[in-house]
């Protein structure tokens, strides 16, 4: 025993330094994890633009169920998918991409448009 406690004593500063760092890999760690949960949950959160594209899609006629993903970077919006009831038909389509356009005042070339499987 007598002898763990010279050594204690004589690495006293790297020991501390040891300590020091398992601690902080310890902090990042959890820091980070904590952080990826977050974002994660976030990423399947709808936006309020989702949610309002979704309401007003609906109402358009011929247009049933709709469910819209907007991708953005940095408060551009690069693309956005829309899959809804109703997209079989070519005038219900363009009614979709001409609102989706004016909406969100985006190109038509990075709206696509799916049919919803019933």
């Amino acid at each position: 025993m007598r002898k763990v406690i010279d050594y204690v004593k004589e690495h006293k500063k790297i020991i501390i330094v040891v300590l020091l760092l398992a601690i902080l890999i310890g902090a990042v760690y959890f820091i980070d994890k904590g952080k990826k949960s977050s974002s994660m949950s976030a990423n399947t959160a709808k936006s309020a633009s989702e949610t309002k594209l979704c309401g007003i899609l609906s109402n358009i006629e011929g247009v049933g169920n709709t469910d819209v993903m907007i991708t953005e970077n940095e408060g551009k919006i690069l693309g956005v998918v829309i899959v809804c009831e109703g997209a079989d038909n070519i005038m219900t389509r363009n009614n979709i991409l001409n609102a989706v356009s004016t909406a969100l005042n985006i190109d038509k070339k990075i709206i696509a448009i799916y049919s919803m499987t019933v």
